[in-house]
């Protein structure tokens, strides 16, 4: 839609997760006097975003960690699993059982 202004209403999944990202990392940086949060927790969102679009995300975040900051991801998409070196990953046995694993890339 070019540099049409819009309606947030307009906006799809994928346009609405990227804009709470944004102020989500926004909002970090300005914790107590200046200083940023050490640790930051995002839970879902990704699976609606295009592959581009979910590039962009993973490398603001991947720069984020760079800095020394820690981020937590709770996401399904696949595509992402190549991308997280240190995964702690949870799997449902059913019945209220389920197993929590450690994974760290090689």
């Amino acid at each position: 839609m070019g540099d049409e202004v819009r309606s947030t209403r307009s906006l799809s999944g994928g346009e609405r997760f990227l804009v709470s990202l944004a102020l989500a990392l926004a909002f970090s940086g300005m914790g107590g006097q200046g200083g940023l949060a050490a640790t930051l927790f995002i839970d879902e969102g990704f699976g609606s975003l295009d592959a581009e679009s979910l590039d962009m995300a993973m490398d603001a975040l991947e720069n984020l960690q760079a800095q020394g900051r820690t981020i937590g991801v709770i996401s399904h998409v696949e595509a992402m699993k190549d991308r997280i070196p240190v995964q702690v990953r949870v799997s449902r046995h059913g019945a209220g059982a389920s197993t929590v694993a450690l994974i760290t890339a090689a």
